[in-house]
């Protein structure tokens, strides 16, 4: 894996070059679905011209491809933008590219995000990068994939209930969620507008720390953006930290836990005291998420009718292209929860279920602000087991969102929380741990981990 170092101070087309040679070189994994070859060579040729410098000048990166950018397609992974060309950037982008970043591609991911594992995207699944037999993670794989073959040092990802942290474990890199409405979502196609956060995956966390520090900040586009609050820091003194103990049971992979432990041996010989702690609710994050998130997916995929935005179906009668473009445009997930969605808002069921589901929501982050009136930080596993089989959980759509469990409470609380490699499983794949924190406390959760790191 490449780190950001490593492009500083070359020459900005040669370091394009050589990201997207390796691109071409790593076709098999499919994580890429396009290149911005043309834009990117150009914007090289002004780095080294010194018309565009920054902290970031000449540093190739990849965007998942839910992000609005020039130069290409913007797809979400999806038929019904297949061939959509967007009209402007993503603000994440723009503050990048300020920066004098280069976009050099767009990473594939399941379609609209709607996924674990990057097998729903419309044009194939992305391979693990240790083990092309199975999953990448999703919905971020092919952003993690990228990263973990040194394709560039860092790309961008969005999580709603576990999208960066999930295909970061899977593939032994760095992933960063942070606090909601720490970075702008304007420009990036909406999944589930109350959970969607914009982060990273990279190699170390410093460079992720570098990443978050150029696209946080107020966004004037997005109202629900908060000032810029993140400052990457040095980590002070010990830090109090709890083990989720409900995230360490039986029904866990055995090797999980016992790298989950491995890693909080690490914290304690760094002087960290580690305690285990409950946290109640957490059995209930997972039905509250496949609530509230499907009832925000239906109405944010509302827009894609065949008129205003996506591929227009052949049809005679109004009702008949709305039916026909939507059928053809969207997957058997995306299908899923907008049905699901649906349902849960309609005047029969949206006390019983949507309802519950946000009072049960505000119950869990209840829990979590009591939980850290004692503790710094949180621990837990990204996810109940390593990175499984390709097609192994396709038909069994339960048994795919159980993948999420442990990633998911964060995402309802809008907290921040990073997922950071602590080891591999007999078979050489990669485990993530994920640490939590209270909310603009993302800087702690990356400097936490950086010490770890360090001495790893």
């Amino acid at each position: 894996m490449s780190k950001i170092s490593d492009f500083i101070g070359v020459s900005a087309r040669k370091n394009v070059e050589e990201a997207i040679a390796k691109a071409h070189a790593h076709e098999s994994f499919h994580a890429l679905l396009s290149l911005t070859e043309t834009r990117a060579l150009e914007r090289a040729d002004a780095v080294d011209r010194g018309e565009i410098t920054g902290s970031l000048a000449g540093v190739p990166f990849i965007a998942k491809d839910n992000f609005l950018t020039l130069g290409g397609t913007t797809t979400a992974a999806s038929k019904i933008l297949e061939n959509f060309e967007a009209p402007l950037q993503a603000t994440a982008i723009e503050k990048l590219e300020a920066e004098g970043a280069i976009c050099i591609g767009k990473a594939n991911l399941d379609a609209f995000a709607h996924g674990g594992s990057t097998e729903n995207s419309a044009f194939g699944p992305t391979k693990n990068a240790v083990d092309q037999e199975r999953v990448a993670g999703g919905s971020s794989g092919g952003s993690a994939v990228v990263v973990a073959l040194g394709i560039v040092p860092f790309a961008l990802g969005t999580d709603t209930g576990g999208s960066i942290r999930q295909p970061a474990s899977f593939n032994g890199v760095v992933g960063m969620k942070p606090t909601y409405g720490t970075v702008s979502r304007y420009g990036v196609v909406a999944m589930a507008s109350s959970t969607d956060t914009i982060g990273v995956l990279a190699s170390n966390t410093d460079d992720a720390a570098l990443v978050m520090g150029v696209m946080s900040g107020k966004d004037t586009k997005d109202m629900t953006t908060l000032p810029d609050f993140f400052t990457p820091t040095i980590l002070e003194g010990k830090k109090k930290i709890g083990l989720i103990k409900e995230a360490m049971t039986d029904d866990v992979d055995p090797e999980v836990r016992r790298v989950t432990n491995e890693y909080i041996e690490k914290l304690r010989s760094a002087g960290h005291e580690v305690e285990e702690v409950s946290l109640s609710l957490l059995k209930y994050a997972l039905a509250i998420y496949y609530i509230v998130v499907p009832a925000e997916i239906s109405s944010n995929l509302g827009r894609y009718d065949g008129i205003r935005y996506g591929r227009r179906a052949d049809a005679s009668r109004l009702s008949e292209l709305y039916g026909s473009s939507r059928d053809e445009g969207f997957m058997t997930e995306n299908k899923r929860r907008i049905m699901i969605g649906s349902y849960v808002l309609s005047s029969g069921f949206f006390d019983a279920y949507y309802l519950q589901a946000q009072k049960v929501r505000t119950l869990l982050i209840n829990e979590f602000n009591e939980l850290f009136q004692s503790f710094d930080v949180l621990v837990a596993p990204v996810a109940p087991t390593p990175a499984f089989k390709l097609g192994e959980n396709t038909n069994d759509p339960i048994k795919m969102y159980l993948a999420d469990v442990m990633t998911v409470p964060a995402s309802l609380a809008g907290l921040p929380a990073i997922s950071v490699p602590a080891g591999k499983n007999e078979q050489g794949l990669p485990i993530g741990v994920q640490l939590i924190g209270k909310r603009r406390d993302d800087a702690l959760l990356l400097a936490l981990a950086k010490t770890i790191e360090e001495n790893a």
